[in-house]
C-alpha cells in the first residue's frame, strides 16, 4: 500500500494510464497518505468508535446495536477495498503490510471479545477464533525470510463467514434469524479451524524447502570455494 496520485504528493500530476493502473511517475511520488492506507486508518479509528457503540447502555438497546452493526460494515468493506486498491494501483507501504492484517484482526476481535462479554457468544468461540488468527498472523513472520503464505480460497471464505456471522450477532436478532446466526457461526469456525490447519501444513513446507534451499546453497558456495575446485579449473585453462 504505498502511492499516492501526483498532485497530492506535489507532483507532476500524472494521471493513471489506461486500463485504470497508476503511471510510472505517479508510483514513484507514492507516499504514506494514499487511499489505501486512508482506509485502512479509517478501519483502526473506527474499533473503539465500535466498541462505544455496541457497549452503549448497557449493549442492549437495538438502536445503538444497529449503529454498531453500521460501523462493523464499513470497516470489512474497507477491508476489501485497501487491499484491492493496493494490488491495482501499486500503492504497497511498510506501514501498510503492518497495519492492515493489525486492523482486520483489532475489529473483528474487538467485536468477539464484547458479545462474549455481554453473554451472546460462547467464550469458547471467541477464543478459538482468535487464536487461529493470532496464531497464523505470527506463523506467517516465522516463514517470512522463506516465502509468503498466499491467501487460500478457503481463507477467504472463512473471512466472508466470520464476517457475516459476527455482524448477525451485533444485531439484536429475534426469532429464527436468531437461530440462523449461530448456524451461520457454525460454520465460520469450523472453517476457521480447517483453514488454520491448512495454513500451518503450508507454513512447515514452506520453511522446510526454505531451509533445503538455503543448504544448498551454503554446498554449492562452498565447492566453488574449495582448492580442490579452483585446481580442477586451473587445469582445465
Amino acid at each position: 500500500m504505498t502511492g499516492v496520485p501526483a498532485s497530492a504528493a506535489g507532483g507532476s500530476g500524472a494521471k493513471p494510464v489506461r486500463g485504470g493502473k497508476l503511471g510510472t511517475a505517479a508510483v514513484n511520488q507514492a507516499s504514506l497518505w494514499n487511499i489505501a492506507n486512508l482506509l485502512t486508518m479509517l478501519r483502526l479509528v473506527l474499533v473503539p468508535g465500535f466498541v462505544l457503540l455496541l457497549l452503549h447502555n448497557g449493549g442492549y438497546d437495538p438502536a445503538w446495536r444497529s449503529f454498531a452493526w453500521a460501523a462493523f460494515a464499513v470497516a470489512m468493506i474497507t477491508d476489501l477495498f485497501d487491499g484491492h486498491l493496493a494490488r491495482t494501483y501499486n500503492l504497497v507501504t511498510d506501514f501498510g503490510k503492518i497495519a492492515d492484517p493489525i486492523a482486520d484482526k483489532a475489529i473483528m476481535g474487538a467485536a468477539l471479545v464484547c458479545l462474549s462479554y455481554l453473554g451472546d457468544l460462547p467464550w469458547w468461540v471467541t477464543s478459538v477464533i482468535l487464536f487461529r488468527e493470532i496464531g497464523i498472523t505470527l506463523m506467517r513472520f516465522w516463514v517470512i525470510r522463506h516465502a509468503v503464505i498466499p491467501a487460500s480460497r478457503g481463507g477467504k471464505m472463512k473471512t466472508l463467514a466470520q464476517g457475516t456471522a459476527v455482524g448477525m450477532y451485533v444485531l439484536a436478532l429475534t426469532g429464527p434469524l436468531a437461530t440462523l446466526r449461530f448456524w451461520v457461526m457454525a460454520v465460520a469456525v469450523v472453517l476457521t479451524v480447517v483453514t488454520g490447519l491448512d495454513y500451518v501444513r503450508q507454513a512447515v513446507v514452506l520453511r522446510r524447502k526454505g531451509l533445503a534451499a538455503e543448504r544448498a546453497a551454503v554446498a554449492v558456495g562452498s565447492a566453488q570455494g574449495a582448492p580442490g575446485s579452483r585446481d580442477s579449473a586451473e587445469a582445465e585453462r
